[in-house]
């Protein structure tokens, strides 16, 4: 029964990259099997993110198992267009990157549509594609991702059936989800060339890969009704087809959202928290209005059953929900409250803030933030990478102007700094489309988010030496495409943990950041504290980390351990300190699916916290910022 939703096969892993080892594995049998046939292994490829980690599998079992793909011939899914086959941002160059660079593959044997075919000419080589890959025997095993509207490929919602490999208009959605390996939506093309669902539901096993923020369409796709619509709906018809997941893409699937719909589960207090909540907000019920009948009508008779009556029931879980929310995010002072989502002592207490990118403090944490400070805490914050890649060209053009006219105004004469600028100013005049900044344009891009930055914690009422800027060194690629964790990551990490000693840390566990910065951040912090607690370090056994969520997500109400409410006043006062992040308003660079600026995101985000919370029956606040606390 657990898995009697799903009309999909699924499976699930704990972490994108054990799921990308079970596909990496599923491929390399397949290579290995159709070598001892003595026949060729066919391919269907796919690109973006998702594929990354199974592609980096790939290689190393290339490297040290002996894994050859001399018989593999693959095919890709699709390309931009137009769009040069050398640019940074061309399917072409991600497969040759990320695996046929590293590979023993027949480049004859690699078959990729061409961004920079003559629109003319489209048509004739669409049909030349199809032709290769009948040509070869059709394709053995397909990879494919998800985008958020559910297309496979580049088909997107509307495409038949019965389509084939063509030339396709890409929504704006797509557009705005792609724009992470451009500079702006507006460098994205707005055309592709993709294979179409025919071709792909014609491979003779499929493979669907879907991690983090995934979820809501996953579960349309696996569990709603095939259309046209969601063109990942119609891999319900495909004969062989897996959708391999992480958990967080696998959590609105039935069996993981409500599990005592599928089967038998054990009454936690966490299970009976998230049971009673999901059922409230469906019914649009505050928690203690829920009677007996509703238990019973929503599938929770067996809760009845084992726990007793539902006004026993809702109680425990309001009483949870109510000791969530604090003004006191540090534990309030001479107060001993047991169930209070922090410590009361010590007071006064050190508190680090970990922003991934130099303004994801008061983003997703401003409110908490500033009453961190007004509460007398003594609040640092480490600005992990400098962020360099999300500051525009247009942008630094500005402040060089700025910099050449305060020199001619003010009489200063710096032979060494007009020598630089008037270098930068030249390039990024001559600056071609997919060319990556010097390391001077790089590093004047990370001081204006320094600046930035500093300003921050100056408006909420730091002093010089409370801000710290770690420049990890995995960020430092000058590419979207950024190294793995380093020993020299964790070091800096280690050292700044040691250096203050903190009570309470404060990081991003936000995995949806659409260029992975913020999970290896994550990862680094995570690696740094489990280090220092094996080494016998005293003062982390009393280190409480607590997790916020970025710009893209919030956590589910379900999950929230600490709840920080706002007023009206707060969330402009939260609001003007993201404005000070000039070089990130407007035109948000990288901004993933979403178009929204910064702020609007985290005020509509907050607000829908509070929300939440008051339709459980809860005070009504203007705004909340939430909070999962991590235990190592």
């Amino acid at each position: 029964m657990v898995t009697s939703y799903e009309k999909i096969p699924v499976q699930i892993f704990g972490t994108p990259q054990q799921g990308s080892r079970f596909a990496a594995e599923q491929i390399a049998n397949l290579i290995r099997a159709r070598q001892m046939e003595g026949r060729k292994c066919v391919l269907g490829l796919a690109t973006g993110s998702t594929p990354i980690s199974m592609y980096k599998e790939l290689v190393k079992m290339h490297r040290e198992e002996g894994l050859s793909f001399r018989n593999v011939v693959t095919f890709n899914l699709d390309e931009y267009y137009p769009l040069e086959r050398e640019a940074v941002q061309s399917y072409w160059s991600f497969m040759h990157r990320h695996l046929f660079d590293h590979v023993d593959i027949d480049r004859r044997n690699i078959h990729i549509p061409n961004g920079e075919w003559r629109q003319e000419d489209i048509k004739r080589h669409c049909l030349e594609y199809e032709a290769q890959i009948d040509a070869e025997g059709g394709i053995d095993l397909q990879i494919l991702g998800i985008g958020n509207n559910g297309h496979i490929g580049f088909n997107e919602p509307g495409s038949s059936i019965y389509s084939k490999t063509r030339l396709v208009n890409l929504e704006n959605s797509t557009r705005i989800a792609n724009a992470k390996d451009f500079q702006n939506i507006s460098k994205v093309p707005r055309l592709a060339i993709t294979t179409g669902i025919s071709t792909i539901m014609k491979a003779r096993r499929i493979i669907l890969l879907a991690w983090g923020f995934k979820a809501p369409i996953v579960a349309r796709s696996v569990e709603g009704d095939v259309t046209e619509q969601v063109p990942a709906s119609l891999l319900q018809q495909h004969n062989d087809c897996l959708f391999v997941v992480d958990e967080q893409a696998a959590a609105e699937l039935t069996r993981v959202k409500s599990p005592w719909l599928t089967g038998e589960v054990e009454w936690t207090p966490k299970m009976i928290r998230k049971a009673v909540i999901n059922m409230a907000l469906k019914l649009g019920k505050p928690v203690l209005s829920l009677t007996n009948h509703d238990y019973t009508e929503n599938g929770l008779g067996d809760l009845l059953v084992e726990k007793g009556d539902a006004y026993e029931i809702n109680l425990q879980v309001y009483y949870l929900l109510r000791d969530s929310i604090t003004g006191w995010p540090g534990g309030k002072p001479n107060a001993n409250i047991p169930h209070h989502p922090e410590r009361s002592t010590p007071h006064p207490k050190r508190s680090l803030i970990f922003s991934p990118h130099p303004d994801d403090d008061i983003i997703s944490m401003g409110g908490t933030f500033m009453r961190l400070h007004d509460q007398g805490h003594e609040v640092h914050v480490a600005y992990q990478t400098s962020g360099n890649i999300a500051v525009t060209d247009e942008f630094v053009t500005r402040f060089l102007d700025f910099a050449v006219g305060f020199e001619d105004l003010f009489g200063i004469d710096s032979e060494k700094s007009r020598t630089i600028l008037q270098e930068a100013r030249q390039y990024l005049a001559d600056k071609k489309p997919n060319q990556l900044d010097t390391d001077e344009i790089r590093q004047i891009k990370g001081l204006i988010r320094r600046c930035e930055a500093a300003a921050t914690c100056r408006y909420v009422g730091l002093k010089e030496g409370q801000w710290h800027f770690q420049n990890l060194p995995f960020y430092e690629t000058g590419t979207i495409t950024k190294n793995p964790m380093g020993e020299e990551d964790v070091r800096l990490t280690m050292e700044l943990l040691r250096q203050l000693k903190p009570h309470q840390v404060y990081c991003a566990g936000d995995l949806a950041d659409p260029h992975g910065t913020h999970k290896v951040c994550l990862d680094v912090i995570f690696e740094s504290l489990r280090r220092i607690k094996a080494e016998g370090d005293e003062w982390v056994q009393d280190c409480w980390v607590w997790l916020y969520k970025g710009a893209w997500q919030e956590w589910d109400i379900t999950e929230i351990e600490m709840a920080i409410p706002m007023s009206p006043d707060q969330v402009m006062k939260k609001r003007y300190g993201i404005f000070i992040h000039q070089s990130q308003k407007d035109m948000v660079p990288f901004q993933g699916s979403d178009s929204r600026e910064f702020w609007q995101r985290a005020e509509e985000r907050n607000a829908n916290t509070a929300n939440l919370f008051a339709r459980l029956g809860l005070t009504q606040y203007a705004a909340m910022e939430a909070f999962v606390r991590w235990h190592y």
